[in-house]
Order: C-alpha cells, then structure tokens, then sequence
C-alpha cells in the first residue's frame, strides 16, 4: 500500500476579500472559552472523487475561502495575550484584525482513495499527515492562525482538512463556517448570508478581561511518561440504522421500569462503547471509569442562545462510576447515567461552573484523557451533516478525524454516509482494538465494513 508521500506545494495565507468589514474588533472570552487554553486544535476532513482538471481546485478554494472569511471573521484573526502586572497574571482576547487563515496545498500523488477506506475499518498510520496541525495547541493562537485549511491532491481523490482554535469556536460554528464555504465554492459567487452571530454569552458579576495565574497559561513539556505508553490506533466502527435502533431498544427496555427518561441514539452507542473499551483495557474493577461528553450549551442557558450562534458554547462533563458498576448493571444504566448527566446541564450549571472556574483557575494543563485506560471521551456528534458539502465536484465520500488530544479513549462520532447511520472514530491502545475485533457481544451492535 502507498505510505504518506505528501508533499507540501505551496503555504500562503487568505484574507477575507473586504479588510475590516466586522466591525467588531474584540471577543472577550469566557471561562468555557479559556478553559480549552491547553487543548489542541481540533481536526477534521473531508474526502472526495477528483474533480476534472478544469475546475481550476486551488484557485476556486483560495477564492471562495476569503468570501467565507469575510462572514465569519473570528476565524481571520488572532489571539492576544496581555500581561497584566499588578497581579502576575496574564488575559487574552480575540482581535479580528483580520490576519487571515493559513491555507497549505498538498500532494500525494502515490496515495488513492482505496488506500484511505480500508474494508476492515483501519485507519493508516500515514492519514496523520493529510492534515495540518502540528501540535498546535489553543494557547498558540497568539503566534499562528486560529484556522489552518490543507488541500492534499491525491491519485484520484482530494482531501480536504482543517483545524481551529477551540476557544473561538466549537464544531456547530467550525461545520456552519464549512458549509458556507462549500456553498460559496459550487456557486463560483458570494451569497445573501446573514450577518454571523456572535455567542454574545458573559456571566453577570464576573469581570472581563479574565485574569489567569502565569504559570496556567505556559505550555506543558513533553510527559517522559509517555515512551511508556502502549501505541494507539484509530479503527472506525459502523452502526447501521437497524444497529442503532436495536441498540436504543435494548437500553430503553432495560430501564423502563425504573425511569421515565428516554435514552437517545447516541447516549446508547456511547454506553455500549464505554463498557466495551473498559471491558478490555486491564481496569480493575474497584477503579473510577470516566466518560466525558461534549454538551452544547446554547439552548440550555437562560435566555437561550440562537442555535447556530458562532462561538465556543460547549462543555466537557463526565459521568463516573466503578468498572465493577459498569460492566455489571447493564447498558441501559450505563445509558440512563449519561442521560442524567445531559439533562443536568441547566442555566445554574452553567452559572456555577462560571463562577468556581474564575475564582480558581485550575487544570488546564490536565488534559482530556487518561494514560491508565479508565476514561472514553465522545466528541463531535452525529447531528452535524457533513456530507451535504458540495465544493463543486460531488459530496464528500468519508469523514475522518485528524491527531489531537489522542491519548486511548478518544471517540469521535460523525454522521454515517447512509441514511440514519453512525460513525465512530475510535482511538485505542491496540490490544484494546484487537479484543474488540473478537468481542461477540461488542460485534453483535456493530457493521465492520
């Protein structure tokens, strides 16, 4: 099979076509925003057909990406940190200065479609570099762009990644901004697009700038750690609309006589992954097992936000509980754990977090993950319709996360190609996804391609 290959043909970097149109020139950023100051950029792409030679790709991308730039500004600026000396600490705002998004054209002329979609649901070692982040970390956005476009041109597809700094926005706003640019790109125009929205989301009482401790705010060095930590690997996990459905049912049946709530799709496909991977990681059975899920916030303060506003509006929880509990009580608690846990995010959850994280600004530096094998983190989700971005050419033909914040846990969950299916991008120490492979009562909810 064809390795990595990828060629950097050119890096520039694309302005939005009218300088200082926002008028807004600063975002204060709250503390859901600066909480992620030590997360990396989140990455994703997007894999196409090859359009014909003369759709002109480079220069209709370049083109319709400093239209798109110019709705959705944030992305075009950059981040500023200030020193503030009274009290040893530092605060950092968004300048829409208009700076511009770094847009890197690729090659990888040995490496075809086939090669990315490996029947057994692998993902190759060498897609890591079809994607642009290197490190990159929220905090870097004072010296790097906060979004960064790669185009790779393949043998006979295109794949078409990105990644962004998570304090200026979350996957809602990212796939919106995407989808803009997708439209923009097939129409070879600009469109009537409403002026963006800004989250317009700050807590009464809590004074911004937000000031943080100096030592909060300094990278981490390298865990020596890690040379001891098993090598992961990424594998995707199908659930078909008939597993999705079986799955629901089995998890609502087994909690309907001790609760009203319902179980969600996705709640039931995030336990049955959660007690799965703890299954087969080593984790004793008297130790906490973690799963984080990402929540977005927008409906659920008062007064709620608009749905698509641009911004950073999630949040990380976590439900916890002993693998023993875990893997004893079934699915469908499991399930009704993370339900609970959803519908507990309210308006004074949010107030609360507000207030206790600028009182005691703390972990940042801790991550998302666990280098013991006792956590699962879902991000993204299923609702977001990535394969209706049309640059012109045809639909995207798979979605794939690209390397950030991959320690063993990490789940990414995307909308399925087919209608009502899902897909889970799952990063595994490999004896995990080995065990996995040969798990009946794991396989039985799962399509392997």
């Amino acid at each position: 099979m064809a390795g990595g290959g990828v060629v950097l043909v050119s890096s520039s970097i694309v302005r939005p076509v009218n300088s200082s149109q926002s008028g807004q020139t600063k975002i204060h950023l709250t503390p859901f925003d600066l909480s992620l100051l030590q997360f990396d950029y989140p990455q994703r792409g997007l894999l196409f057909s090859k359009p014909d030679s003369d759709f002109h790709l480079i220069s209709r991308l370049k083109d319709s990406l400093a239209l798109a730039l110019e709705i959705y500004f944030p992305f075009a600026g950059r981040l500023v940190k200030t020193e503030n000396l009274e009290d040893n600490t530092v605060s950092f705002f968004i300048d829409c200065d208009d700076s511009g998004a770094r847009f890197l054209h690729c090659e990888a002329k040995s490496v075809s479609v086939s090669d990315f979609l490996q029947p057994d649901g692998s993902v190759p070692d060498f897609m890591k570099h079809f994607f642009p982040a290197d490190d990159f970390k929220s905090c870097d956005g004072v010296s790097v762009p906060l979004l960064v476009i790669q185009v790779t041109e393949m043998k006979d597809g295109v794949f078409i990644s990105f990644c962004y700094n998570h304090m200026v926005a979350d996957g809602v706003s990212m796939w919106s901004f995407f989808h803009t640019w997708s439209k923009i790109c097939s129409s070879g125009s600009g469109f009537n697009h409403k002026p963006l929205v800004l989250k317009g989301w700050f807590l009464e009482g809590i004074d911004y700038p937000i000031h943080i401790p100096v030592s909060e705010t300094e990278r981490s060095p390298p865990s020596r750690e890690l040379s001891s930590v098993p090598i992961t690997k990424e594998w995707i996990f199908h659930f078909s609309k008939k597993n999705i459905l079986d799955l629901k049912a089995k998890a609502n049946s087994e909690v309907a006589s001790s609760s009203d709530m319902e179980v969600s799709s996705l709640q039931a496909i995030s336990a049955h992954m959660w007690r799965s991977i703890i299954r087969h990681s080593g984790v004793s059975r008297e130790r906490e097992t973690h799963c984080k899920i990402v929540v977005d916030l927008r409906q659920r303060v008062n007064p709620p936000l608009e749905k698509d506003c641009f911004g950073n509006m999630v949040y990380l929880t976590s439900a916890i509980t002993t693998a023993e509990e875990l893997l004893d009580r079934g699915l469908g608690e499991a399930a009704l754990q993370l339900r609970k846990l959803v519908s507990s995010q309210t308006n004074e959850t949010c107030k609360r977090f507000a207030e206790d994280w600028v009182r005691n600004v703390k972990n940042l530096k801790s991550g998302i993950g666990s280098k013991v094998g006792d956590t699962i983190v879902v991000a993204s989700s299923p609702r977001f319709e990535v394969y209706n971005k049309d640059f012109g050419w045809g639909k995207p033909i798979a979605i794939r996360a690209g390397p950030s914040n991959s320690i063993s846990g990490k789940l990414s969950v995307f909308q399925g190609i087919n209608e009502g299916s899902i897909d889970i991008q799952a990063t595994l120490w490999g004896d995990v996804i080995v065990k996995l492979l040969a798990d009946v009562e794991f396989l039985e909810h799962v399509t392997i391609a």
